[in-house]
């Protein structure tokens, strides 16, 4: 009652339900990153940037295969196989904006409360699609009689300059040889265990940031990265990060966005080694790469632009991180 009249004599309001809730119990799923030819992009990725990728399939004309995590972040590639591939109306988008070329316009965002972050969203106005689920015989499911493999909602209407939807997987492998399976596949040559940043690049980082906030996600601090000549904010979702970027002068951010538009400009991936990282890109280049001290510390920037239409930023991880991230993937020593 004393909260209620406070509230009245003062003119505050409650926070709106459940707006703690999305930011703290969201996470940063995966990238949609479409390539030329899967087999370009699948070389790029093993050969050049030291990842293992994971075999997807191609049931309508539009392949995918998956880069995935310990911490069960990944980056999924695409490309278009046949010309009258039977697409979903983000891919096409994805498409059209991409003319064909090899980029990324499309993001989700990981929520263990799907049904409560879609309410929230709709009483904000953001106008969420309804929740659309795997197939109950989807072959990389567990069998009709399991729960569905994923499920997930976008919008109706767009409220950032990139695509966004919301996903949650009810099920994870149960079989003690898809388990293995999965633990092996998470593993990197290059060191890698988790995508820690999604950097979205606009001509008005500002606009992002309010609308994040009017989702629920709040704190945003001013950010600038010397090394894309970009300056906008970073917004705290889960444990990581979105950064909403925006040109700052002549440089890699004014000359993707004159190219491309608003797009997913680049990811950052955690690294238990970063030299050996290091290596094996200078290696697949066959160039040598300066580092830098970063937003998360110790980095280096690979030359993936023109082969990804994706920046791929790879920092080193703390120690601790990187032993948890190995007893996820059920290693203990």
């Amino acid at each position: 009652m004393l909260l209620s009249m406070l509230l009245l004599t003062f003119g505050l309001s409650l926070p709106a339900a459940g707006t703690e809730s999305l930011a703290t119990t969201s996470s940063l799923d995966h990238v949609l990153l479409w390539g030329r030819d899967m087999d370009q992009t699948t070389a790029v990725m093993a050969v050049k940037l030291g990842f293992q990728v994971r075999p997807g399939r191609n049931p309508s004309g539009v392949i995918n295969r998956f880069v995935r995590m310990p911490d069960r972040s990944y980056l999924e590639l695409e490309s278009i196989t046949r010309p009258d591939a039977d697409m979903d109306p983000g891919s096409r988008a994805d498409q059209v904006a991409l003319h064909g070329g090899p980029g990324a316009r499309t993001f989700g965002l990981r929520s263990s409360t799907l049904e409560q972050a879609r309410t929230l969203l709709q009483q904000q106005g953001l106008n969420p699609t309804a929740i659309f689920t795997s197939s109950p015989t989807d072959p990389d499911g567990e069998g009709p009689s399991k729960p569905l493999r994923w499920r997930l909602f976008a919008f109706d209407k767009q409220p950032l300059s990139s695509s966004l939807f919301f996903i949650d997987y009810p099920l994870s492998p149960t079989s003690p040889a898809r388990i293995a399976d999965d633990r092996i596949l998470r593993e990197h040559p290059n060191s890698a265990r988790e995508v820690s940043e999604f950097w979205l690049l606009s001509s008005d980082a500002d606009a992002d940031r309010k609308q994040f906030e009017r989702m629920g996600f709040k704190g945003a601090t001013p950010i600038r990265l010397s090394q894309l000549a970009a300056r906008g904010y970073a917004v705290p979702v889960g444990q990581k990060r979105v950064l909403l970027l925006q040109p700052d002068g002549a440089g890699r951010a004014a000359d993707a966005l004159r190219n491309g538009g608003p797009q997913v400009l680049g990811v950052s991936i955690g690294v238990a080694d970063i030299d050996r990282a290091k290596r094996w890109v200078e290696r697949g280049y066959e160039k040598y790469i300066t580092g830098y001290d970063g937003l998360l510390g110790r980095s280096f920037l690979a030359p993936t632009q023109d082969d990804l239409g994706l920046l791929i930023e790879f920092h080193a991880l703390p120690d601790d991180i990187t032993k948890h991230a190995r007893i996820a993937a059920g290693h203990t020593d």
